[in-house]
Formats: structure tokens, sequence, C-alpha cells
């Protein structure tokens, strides 16, 4: 079995019982957030079933820990504690995560995440700020896979790919212009094959070799052929 953090799981609970307006929510026991959110995200399909593994996951020991780690907490009496969803607490949270996930010996793992930096050159040597930026996006973009659009386009926003940007559009913008040229030259070539084909047809058949070298033979003083044939007097 494939393990996973609850953080990933907790956080789209925490947005289905966050106020519509987009005001900070008020401080609440686990136990009224994970029913609230049971009754939210529940459809007419699923609702039985839902309903208890989300109230199941509110149990586990794990969710309280990850509870602590993204939302503000309030300790009124040794038996009542009540969070509240921090943003701030997220996105450090987030942030940490794709640090870690960005470091040379994780993404090494994923041919794929590393066959795309060598493709775009990143690998290259003199380009280690770079290549730091791409790692560091490459683990956003595996992160967003788990994220809300909302939560996502905040971990993004926290970062400045201000040059990675500038660099990939370079790459872009050279190889479109590669190809403008490859194919004006095309057009070009095809364009004078015609050209070529009917002055060919309109250069005279060359003969064998004979007849060439008859044509540069002297003939002066020479009778014409035709004098032979003539009816002798």
């Amino acid at each position: 079995m494939t393990p996973i953090d609850p953080v990933f799981l907790l956080l789209p609970i925490l947005q289905a019982v966050q106020p519509a307006d987009g005001l900070t929510g008020t401080f609440r026991q686990a136990d009224d957030i994970f029913e609230e959110a049971a009754a939210k995200l529940r459809t007419p399909d699923d609702a039985p079933t839902l309903d208890k593994d989300i109230l199941r996951f509110g149990s586990l020991q794990c969710t309280t820990d990850a509870l602590k780690r993204v939302c503000d907490v309030k300790e009124i009496t040794p038996e009542i504690v009540v969070y509240r969803m921090s943003q701030t607490k997220i996105l450090s949270y987030l942030r940490a995560k794709a640090t870690r996930l960005s470091a040379l010996e994780v993404l090494e793992v994923s041919k794929t995440t590393t066959r795309d930096l060598a493709k775009d050159g990143l690998m290259e040597e003199g380009k280690d700020a770079l290549l730091q930026a791409g790692r560091l996006r490459a683990a956003c973009d595996l992160l967003s896979q788990y994220l809300s659009p909302e939560l996502r386009d905040l971990l993004m926003k926290s970062y400045d790919f201000a040059a990675l940007d500038a660099y990939l559009k370079m790459i872009i913008d050279e190889a479109a212009a590669a190809v403008a040229v490859n194919t004006k030259a095309g057009k070009k070539t095809k364009k004078s094959q015609p050209a070529a084909e009917e002055d060919k047809k309109r250069k005279p058949a060359k003969g064998s070799h004979g007849v060439e070298k008859l044509k540069k033979a002297n003939i002066n003083g020479m009778a014409k052929l035709s004098t032979f044939f003539k009816k002798k007097e």
C-alpha cells in the first residue's frame, strides 16, 4: 500500500466548511468540522459511505496531528480543542514539501522529470540557478495534482519563476524561428524545382559523342554530301 500524507485528504474537508465569502472561518471542534464537511460533500449516490469514511478519518490520531499542521489551534480546556483553517500554515507546509521534493536525490527517481529538465537545457553547465527553479516548479506541479485550484495558485504565486519563464520563452521562440526558417527554405526549394525542369525542357537534346565530334570537325573545302547523289553528265 502506498503511504499518503493525511494533510492532502484533510485540505478539501477544511475547504468545504470555509465561508463562501472568503472570510476567515471560526474556531470549531474537530467533530463539528467533519460532520459539516460530510454533509456538504455527500452526493445521493455515495452519502452513507462517504459520511462514514469522513467521520472515521476524523477520528484518527494522524488526522488530529494533520489538523495542527495546517490550522490555528486553541486549547479551551484539556478536553476541548478548537481549530481554524490557516492559509499561512498551509502555504508554509506546502512550501516545505516542495523544497523536500525538489532535492536532486528525490527528483532523480522520476525519469520523466529528469528528461524534461534535460530537454529544456537546464542541466547544462552554468545553469544552476535555472535548474534549481526548474526542479522547484516540477515539485510544485507534482503537489498540485493533490490540491484544489485555489491552493495550487496560492503555492505557485509564492515563488518567483520570472527568470525561468523568460528562459523557457526564449527556448520556444528560438525553436519557432528555426522551424520558420526551415519551412521558408523548403518552399524556396520546391519553387525552384519547376523552373529548373522548364529550363531542362527548353535545352536541345544533346547528341551522341560521335555527332558532337562531327559538329566540331573542319569542313572547309569539303564537298557537300548531296553532290555524291547527283546524276553523272
